[in-house]
């Protein structure tokens, strides 16, 4: 008899494959649930091995526009990053994976939800955090966390064994001797030879993006145009080619910046789970859209705004890091970030060459540059006489801390 029905987040790969012949083992009716994200997979490949394997029903949702509109634009708004290098791809990707698996599991009556995150990593948090938040009732198997599951499978030796005792087809090429995930935003790469951080990453490790060594020799030149703090245009202004849907617009920044070898970062980052760990990743449209936006954003905000948004979008960063996207307080901070956002809009014009984005200038109907107060030839609406009182309200306390110091640092 049926212990249930249980909705697996399926890869295709070795470790959901096992997953799904071992949870049916146990007893369970599986229906294999595939995100198609952006990730480069042959997904009728993998429908025919889940039901080769003997998943009940097999689901393949493309999630690539929501995964742009619903995750990537926010974050975009957000300017958000983790520890000042990390655009958060893998972050943004689970609770979008994550919400439409419970979505599965209600339509169809599933109590149960399962998932191939490992018990050191922050995927498993995010994955049920996300589960929790939007299906509370819900009871999640976390294989990688179950004693019984992972003392029978210490390494990948013991899946392939298991694979070919269960008939489960396995790659015939050699495994990358390191983890991959790939989607829209990125790709990120850890483990594996990887885990030393002395060691250099292999040349033959980046898959988005060109070495900037071998990149074109003439840089492509863009205009993005902004409203609300969202992109809605590209304009290749050489080619002449213009992109104006979320998915397709994305896309095309992909491209352009892989082209150039935009977007690689190796750093070593703090895990929420209270580990530091190694990971390498390449985030070309995320980089240029962060500095285009940053661009713009400095061009129509307030001061005062901008550095209340500021840390804001630090805060966002380390919610959507820690698996907190459907959260009340992720909730609110986005709510006050797209409030911010009313009067960002423009047009940013960039050049993507060998690596990297130069910013080449900016308009916008919005813009609180004052080229008449500002400049050195007007005069504008603006008393310099002013200065002089300004100047001596904020040296009061400088004059203050230094008889304070004199007095302290007299000889006796």
């Amino acid at each position: 008899m049926s212990k249930g029905t249980v909705i697996l987040a399926y890869s295709g790969g070795l470790d959901t494959s096992c997953i799904l012949v071992w949870l049916k083992e146990q007893g369970y009716d599986v229906i294999a649930y595939l995100a198609n994200i952006g990730q480069d997979e042959d997904f009728d490949a993998s429908r025919k091995k889940a039901e080769h394997l003997g998943a009940k029903k097999v689901l393949v949702e493309d999630l690539r526009a929501e995964f742009v509109e619903d995750y990537i634009w926010p974050s975009i708004q957000a300017n958000a990053i983790y520890e000042d290098r990390y655009l958060l791809g893998t972050a943004m990707a689970r609770p979008c994976i994550a919400r439409r698996q419970v979505e599965i599991a209600r339509r169809e009556g599933a109590q149960f939800v399962s998932h191939g995150a490992t018990g050191k990593g922050n995927d498993q948090i995010r994955f049920e955090l996300t589960c929790y938040a939007l299906y509370p009732e819900v009871k999640i198997i976390a294989p990688w966390r179950i004693p019984e599951f992972y003392n029978r499978f210490q390494g990948r030796a013991d899946l392939m064994e298991y694979a070919q005792k269960h008939s489960i087809p396995v790659p015939v090429t050699p495994q990358a001797p390191w983890s991959m995930d790939a989607n829209l935003m990125h790709i990120s790469y850890e483990s594996g030879i990887l885990e030393n951080p002395k060691s250099h990453a292999p040349v033959d490790l980046y898959q988005m993006t060109k070495n900037p060594e071998d990149s074109p020799t003439t840089p492509d030149e863009l205009e993005i145009e902004f409203k609300n703090g969202v992109p809605i245009k590209v304009i290749n202004m050489k080619e002449n080619k213009t992109k104006d849907t979320p998915l397709e617009l994305f896309t095309y920044l992909n491209e352009i910046g892989g082209k150039h070898g935009v977007g690689r970062i190796d750093i070593v980052e703090n895990r929420f789970i209270g580990m530091k760990s190694r990971g390498i990743y390449e985030t070309p449209a995320g980089t240029i859209l962060r500095k285009a936006h940053l661009d713009i954003e400095t061009f129509t905000m307030d001061k005062e705004v901008r550095r209340i948004k500021q840390a804001l979008g630090i805060k966002f960063s380390e919610l959507v890091y820690n698996g907190f996207w459907f959260s009340p307080e992720c909730e609110f901070v986005q709510h006050c970030i797209s409030k911010s956002q009313q009067h960002v809009e423009g047009k940013v014009q960039l050049s993507v060459f060998k690596g990297q984005v130069y910013i080449l200038g900016r308009e916008s109907p919005k813009s609180l540059y004052n080229k008449e107060l500002v400049s050195m030839d007007v005069q504008g609406d603006y008393d310099p006489c002013d200065a002089s009182g300004f100047i001596k309200i904020n040296a009061v306390r400088l004059r203050e801390h230094h008889r304070l110091q004199g007095l302290s640092g007299t000889k006796q």
